[in-house]
């Protein structure tokens, strides 16, 4: 079990004065069997506006505030105390369904959210002549490791190679991405072979050595989670299952469901963009 504390802090500063705003932020993890958050508060600047919460069609905390005076600037900090428990989900005999249930009728219209491709999941003709052959002969759950495998050979995590709006196939033309583009290849190829797949978006702790009390910089994490008879997590960026210093924030089918921050406003002129994530071991 692992308890941490999170602070993600973002910032907008105006380039001309800003004369209202609608605004979503989704920074609040979720409370379920394998996290529980013990204390939560996200706190808007400038501090006028009006504030309500919400849980969208995912499931996900939406905090969602307007701003209907003129403001220079946009503050939101969340700030969560969160604790931590998680089992991998190891296969046991007969916890792996056939592929012929998987691709029944019941299961696609169980799964109908996350079978299909979505705008940033598509991975692109070249990926999807590949997948079949890598996975010939193997059941569901070691067809989705072999295809991590396969993709952790093949790209490279490369910060500020991407941006928000990269699609899949984008980011395998070019052989390298961020986490989210890891987690939308992956998801990509295992929903081309009838793979239920979903995005997490969360943070992941960068450093499970730090002590008690200290805090660490972070930022904002993506990884997926897979349907093979249970529901299974996998990072790829760091080729592992998510495990106790990983904080789900968010699902959704890609990252356009589920940024921490995203509005509309009239004005503005530009701005710049602050964006912090501190982490604090508690226990």
């Amino acid at each position: 079990m692992t308890r941490l504390r999170i602070v993600h802090r973002t910032a907008y500063r105006y380039n001309q004065r800003v004369t209202l705003s609608y605004n979503e932020a989704r920074m609040t993890p979720l409370t379920e069997p394998q996290q529980v958050v013990l204390e939560s508060q996200v706190r808007v600047l400038p501090s006028q506006a009006a504030v309500s919460s919400y849980k969208d069609y995912w499931g996900t905390r939406v905090t969602a505030f307007d701003m209907q005076i003129p403001h220079e600037y946009l503050e939101v900090t969340s700030t969560t105390t969160v604790e931590v428990h998680r089992v991998e989900r190891v296969p046991t005999e007969g916890s792996v369904v056939p592929w012929e249930k998987l691709r029944s009728s019941e299961i696609e219209d169980q799964f109908s959210d996350w079978l299909p491709q979505s705008r940033l999941s598509g991975p692109g003709s070249e990926v999807l002549g590949h997948v079949p052959g890598i996975v010939e002969g193997l059941d569901p759950n070691a067809a989705a490791h072999a295809v991590f495998d396969w993709l952790r050979g093949e790209m490279r995590y490369m910060p500020g190679s991407t941006g928000v709006t990269t699609d899949a196939e984008q980011a395998w033309n070019q052989r390298q991405g961020v986490c989210q583009d890891l987690a939308h290849l992956a998801i990509g190829s295992l929903r081309s072979i009838g793979i239920p797949a979903r995005y997490i978006s969360g943070y992941l702790h960068p450093r499970s050595t730090a002590d008690v009390g200290e805090v660490v910089a972070g930022q904002s994490h993506a990884w997926l989670e897979w349907w093979d008879g249970e529901w299974r997590s996998w990072d790829p960026t760091n080729h592992k299952p998510a495990g106790d210093f990983h904080v789900t924030v968010a699902r959704g089918r890609d990252y356009r469901d589920v940024p921490p921050l995203k509005g509309i406003l009239s004005g503005g002129g530009g701005s710049h963009l602050d964006v912090s994530v501190e982490l604090t071991r508690l226990a």
